[in-house]
């Protein structure tokens, strides 16, 4: 695990030591290693900079992938939520306010009020 998720070269170190996205990467590993069949990822983007989350996102469709995994990934960064999901469901205060494809999500009327907010709010 350690040198699927590019860990190998910090295997000796501290956790506590390591940069703020490699110690998130740490998390990865541990919760990996109990070969789950659902990945649940709370707000795994929360403290990382724009590069980490890109990064972050590559990694998490990877591992979707390569280990036929299901992810629920719950995010407030919209950018990582688009990227790598296939289905989303926007929440507003526990409302279900839509849920489809990235694209159709994006597009709700419900959703763009409740996010972005209208001229009337």
């Amino acid at each position: 695990m350690l040198d699927y998720l590019d860990l190998g070269v910090e295997a000796e170190t501290v956790v506590s030591g390591l940069p703020f996205g490699t110690q998130k990467r740490v998390e990865l590993a541990r919760a990996l290693a109990a070969d789950p069949k659902l990945l649940l990822l709370d707000e795994p983007a929360c403290g990382l900079n724009h590069e980490e989350v890109a990064a972050l996102g590559a990694l998490i469709r990877r591992i979707r992938d390569d280990r036929h995994m299901t992810v629920l990934l719950v995010e407030h960064h919209m950018g990582l939520v688009m990227s790598t999901s296939d289905q989303v469901v926007a929440l507003n205060f526990g409302r279900k306010l839509s849920e489809g494809s990235p694209q159709h999500v994006q597009r709700d009327p419900e959703v763009i009020k409740s996010y972005l907010g209208s001229k009337d709010t």
